[in-house]
């Protein structure tokens, strides 16, 4: 390809992240996004890049005995192992638990939707 800007897709996928992803990352509290494994996923770089443009708190989500870039862990303001396949419910625990931690780090407080969660350790 010589020029990326005049690829005849890149309009279309430009567009499609303006209407798409910017809008769903602007209306979201925080990136909760599940670490591709392998070859670059080119959805998660850039959803990744527009958080920290934004400023999102990022909250990375490993697969047990994977390896991740340094400058990932860098960048994500918590990084939380889940196996969803294996324990679903355990995984949506440890992602509650660490939004609630990385909000009331960033924000000063946990909304309320999740308080009930944080505080108890029955569900």
């Amino acid at each position: 390809m010589n020029n990326f800007w005049e690829h005849t897709g890149f309009e279309a996928w430009e567009e499609y992240v303006q209407l798409e992803i910017i809008p769903m990352l602007q209306a979201s509290a925080a990136s909760i996004s599940l670490v591709p494994r392998g070859s670059t996923d080119v959805k998660f770089a850039v959803e990744l890049g527009l958080s920290i443009m934004m400023d999102k708190p990022i909250i990375a989500l490993v697969r047990p005995g994977s390896s991740i870039p340094a400058a990932l862990a860098r960048a994500a303001d918590e990084l939380v192992e889940v196996d969803i396949k294996k324990d679903p419910d355990a995984a949506q625990r440890s992602i509650s638990a660490a939004y609630a931690r990385v909000m009331r780090s960033r924000l000063g407080h946990v909304p309320l939707e999740n308080m009930e969660d944080e505080t108890d350790g029955d569900n």
